[in-house]
């Protein structure tokens, strides 16, 4: 018994197994979005396949997420938000980060993916990635030869800015 790849704290025999083997449906966007992670773990090419929107499949190729998923070491699934996509929603968004190794990188892949239903069957619709966000400072920076914040007397390059 081994602990599931999603990173739910379950069994992998009773959480994504049951979904990538047909002998469960997604209940929720979420449990999609988890399993079809577990797929790129274990190089499942047609559950990743088959759980794209109808529409959207012709875009997929077979080839290229099996090289993919067949190159990514992959280490964690981390979900950020989920927006709708339960039981009885017939849409629903999940943002995610997936890391994994790629040679000797580690990488993240940081995505907001959409979701619908189906005739009861959740879909993969489309994925929009997150880029980082640039962040302001509060204060302004301490340049190494002005005072030290601490209110020590020295210059910050002698003091807190020593590296």
């Amino acid at each position: 018994m081994s602990l599931c790849y999603c990173g739910s704290s379950k069994e992998f025999s009773q959480c994504c197994q049951p979904l990538l083997n047909g002998e469960k449906k997604a209940e929720t966007a979420e449990e999609l979005m988890r399993a079809r992670y577990s797929a790129f773990v274990t190089v499942d090419v047609p559950f990743i396949i088959k759980t794209v929107s109808p529409t959207q499949s012709d875009k997929m190729s077979e080839e290229a997420v099996k090289r993919w998923a067949e190159s990514s070491d992959w280490k964690e699934l981390q979900i950020v938000t989920t927006s709708e996509g339960g039981k009885n929603d017939e849409k629903g968004i999940v943002e995610f980060i997936a890391k994994y190794m790629n040679g000797d990188t580690m990488q993240s892949h940081h995505e907001r993916a959409s979701f619908s239903k189906s005739d009861g069957d959740w879909f993969f619709e489309d994925g929009v990635s997150v880029l980082p966000t640039m962040e302001k400072r509060e204060t302004p920076k301490v340049g190494r030869n002005d005072p030290c914040p601490c209110g020590s007397g020295k210059k910050y390059k002698k003091c807190c800015g020593r590296a």
